[in-house]
């Protein structure tokens, strides 16, 4: 954990701001650029950064949420929309709209709902990994680690 008082003013700072702008990127990717992947990667990277500015147990603690359980339901519920299309007789993962478009947003679909499962999927397994990452002693000191570390260090 960085003890940086400058990283976790601005952390607190720019967490509603990643979180505001994964959604809107999420929310525009069906019409135009952008979409779940970088929606889902915008929102890991605002966990991320709790991650870095106030360290993994307190990140647990503040956001307690299982991320490989999320991950799992993220590819079920993008999976989910695509078999809309089998039960209609089309093909898998054929594309159903609403017929009259939504101001702001526009036209949705599955391809959104699809989106969204992919939002889901990429936020999860994106922190999961950060999570690891941060964890691991060698990497990322930890308290009570110290002795550890030396003891796994080769002595030059």
């Amino acid at each position: 954990m960085y003890d940086s008082l400058i990283l976790r003013v601005a952390t607190r700072i720019l967490l509603p701001l990643l979180l505001l702008l994964s959604l809107y990127m999420l929310l525009r990717g069906h019409n135009l650029p952008g979409g779940g992947f970088i929606g889902g990667l915008l929102a890991a990277t605002a966990i991320i950064l709790v991650i870095v500015a106030y360290g993994p147990s307190y990140a647990k603690k503040a956001i307690p949420v299982n991320y490989l359980g999320l991950a799992a339901f993220g590819i079920c519920f993008a999976a989910v929309w695509g078999l809309l299309g089998l039960f209609t007789g089309a093909p898998y993962m054929s594309s159903f709209w609403i017929p009259e478009p939504i101001p702001g947003i526009g036209k949705i679909g599955t391809p959104f709902l699809f989106d969204i499962g992919v939002y889901i999927t990429v936020l999860g397994v994106t922190t999961q990994l950060a999570l690891m990452l941060s964890e691991e002693p060698i990497l990322y000191p930890l308290e009570g680690w110290t002795e550890k570390i030396e003891e796994l260090s080769p002595e030059v």
